[in-house]
């Protein structure tokens, strides 16, 4: 083991750590938000809708992510599409996602008692005002677990975005290897950070699941 090189170049890492970093924040952002809309698309009485949320999610789920980045990054100037890297492996991580969280939202939704709802049109709520004051608080506080398993699937997916080059922790390690033929050094200090950032956010999740209990 070469601790001296691991010191050397442990100050690239953290930047490479910030960057991933950022990645996963701006991409679970946007995975919510692709998934709350291909929830409300899969439970709407509308079967244009329900057949748009489920296309989505059957495309997108499968399909590898790692070529939906490709599409996105190396296709999209064939279409009119320029991206930088960082921006395309955050909207190709971010839609891929937004997949999966569709069906954790949804089925938190959908595991709410019926009853609640039936009680709730009786007192003479509409069905938006249902949702948002009977349902959604309790789907919420189902869904917390299930997301946060989404988000740390995530941190660990944005590895898939090294080969376009956004310099995140795998690429780092990458290049590292290139310059010091030390495979098992680089590899286990961005490993070993990533097990820091889903720790983090491990640390967050479970809190929230238990304010979200006591509430």
């Amino acid at each position: 083991m070469d601790y001296e090189l691991i010191l050397r170049v442990y100050p690239f890492f953290i930047e490479a750590a910030w960057v991933t970093i950022q990645l996963s924040i701006l991409t679970a952002l946007l995975g919510l938000t692709c998934g709350a809309l291909g929830a409300a698309a899969r439970m709407s009485r509308l079967a244009v809708f329900r057949w748009i949320g489920a296309t989505y999610v059957s495309i997108i789920r499968g399909t590898p992510a790692l070529i939906q980045i490709f599409i996105l990054y190396f296709g999209g100037p064939q279409i009119g599409i320029q991206l930088d890297s960082f921006s395309a492996g955050t909207i190709a991580l971010g839609v891929n996602i937004g997949a999966y969280m569709t069906e954790t939202i949804r089925g938190a939704i959908q595991s709410v008692d019926r009853g609640q709802t039936e009680a709730a049109r009786t007192l003479g709520m509409g069905r938006w005002e249902t949702m948002r004051k009977v349902v959604l608080p309790q789907a919420a506080r189902m869904m917390i677990r299930p997301l946060g398993v989404n988000i740390n699937a995530l941190i660990k997916g944005t590895a898939l975005v090294a080969p376009i080059s956004v310099v995140e922790l795998t690429y780092t390690a990458q290049r590292f290897i290139g310059s010091t033929y030390k495979p098992f050094e680089m590899f286990l200090l961005s490993g070993l950070l990533y097990m820091i950032i889903i720790y983090a956010v491990g640390q967050v999740i479970n809190w929230l699941d238990r304010r979200a209990r006591i509430t």
